[in-house]
């Protein structure tokens, strides 16, 4: 059997994205026990770290061992009971996945809806609240990867608290690339990945929770249903007690201690200003292509993340095909009401840079034209600069 080499890629997509040289030495280092003093000091750096880059001073400040998906089932298991009533958003894939990560855990579901491409109302959510005050939690994605909306939290926030109800934030693409303001919004859980804004390969889900949320877990009348996510447990392995839980997977602990690393000393606010620079600058580009974003506002649009729709009497799959064929090039497809309708375009921590715009804008203008549409030539690359140099 030959050694492994997979081909070289340039990612995209809605993630994984491409993880920081530094990430990866960092996970060519020699392993240490999980209880090794030298690897629990690891840890509290990672913590910390954590910490600053979520925005928070919340004690409860992890690593679930597990992709994202992982990190938003520990929130609902830990914090919801059966028959305890939920409010949960939708306006994309992930809002929906949230109400059946809820519904397992025994819930009684609410959804409040908004079209896919638009944000939740307040309005919507304190009408909701108002007829449901017993509501114990309304869950909610800060970022939504199935459209590339950027939802704001902070009025929906107060509605939540004046209801004396909990907000569980979906952070998974926002980490790292937008402001969370964890403790500033007043979010009582969220949680993340580590494959997008923070430039690390797929395997840890970050989660953070105040003391109000680790209060609800505390006062629980049943046992949590999963004993591999039951936070009453884990935390206390990334606690001053060190009680043992479950190997922890070293290598994605200094993965995630490197990529935290490299945000902090670039600085939080030069690392949002990076993302909303190459992102506003493809944003332009694409639209001068003659492509319609899925997100009409631009105020609720993530920079690290766009949707664009399919022009008519394209071939969606085909032109992704020949993307990644022809330069190495991955675009994401849609998801569930745009699945064949759209592209989502990633511009996510390390790869948000003015080189892979411009690839990524003369790429797509090839594949437009194999398809016979008409494209100015340059076009795309022109209106991103020009947008660059605005903003």
């Amino acid at each position: 059997m030959n050694q492994l080499n997979p081909p070289s890629r340039l990612l995209m997509g809605p993630g994984p994205s491409n993880a920081a040289p530094e990430v990866l030495r960092a996970m060519s280092t020699p392993l240490l026990g999980h209880l090794d003093p030298a690897f629990l000091h690891i840890m509290n750096e990672t913590m910390d770290l954590l910490r600053t880059v979520y925005q928070t001073d919340n004690k409860v400040t992890l690593a679930m061992s597990g992709t994202g998906s992982a990190g938003m089932e520990t929130l609902f298991v830990n914090l919801v009971e059966p028959d305890d009533k939920v409010i949960i958003c939708v306006n994309g894939l992930f809002g929906h996945r949230m109400v059946d990560v809820a519904s397992r855990c025994g819930a009684e579901v609410i959804e409040v809806h908004a079209p896919w491409g638009e944000i939740i109302q307040p309005e919507d959510v304190k009408r909701t609240l108002s007829k449901h005050p017993e509501v114990k939690l309304v869950g909610i994605v800060h970022a939504e990867t199935s459209t590339g909306v950027k939802q704001p939290l902070d009025e929906i926030s107060t509605i939540v608290h004046e209801h004396d109800a909990l907000l569980v934030a979906d952070m998974v693409t926002s980490l790292g690339g937008s402001p969370t303001e964890i403790d500033k919004i007043g979010v009582d859980a969220a949680y993340s990945g580590t494959q997008k804004c923070l430039s690390i390969p797929p395997g840890l889900a970050p989660v953070t929770l105040n003391d109000r949320a680790v209060e609800v877990i505390s006062n629980r009348k049943t046992k949590v249903q999963s004993w591999y996510l039951d936070l009453s447990m884990i935390q206390n392995y990334w606690s001053d007690e060190r009680f043992y839980h479950h190997t922890a997977p070293i290598s994605m602990i200094y993965a995630l201690r490197e990529g935290l690393r490299l945000i902090v000393d670039e600085g939080l606010e030069n690392v949002y200003a990076r993302h909303e620079r190459y992102g506003r600058a493809l944003q332009a580009g694409l639209e001068a292509l003659g492509l319609e974003l899925v997100v009409k506002n631009a105020q609720h649009r993530l920079c690290q993340l766009t949707s664009v729709k399919v022009p008519e009497g394209f071939d969606e799959a085909n032109g992704r095909k020949y993307l990644l064929d022809e330069y190495g090039l991955e675009f994401g497809g849609g998801l569930g009401e745009l699945k064949g309708k759209a592209w989502r375009i990633g511009l996510m921590g390390y790869n948000a840079n003015w080189r892979n715009v411009t690839f990524a804008l003369a790429a797509l203008e090839n594949s437009l034209r194999t398809q016979g549409l008409e494209v100015n030539q340059g076009a795309g690359i022109a209106a991103a600069q020009s947008a660059l140099q605005n903003l």
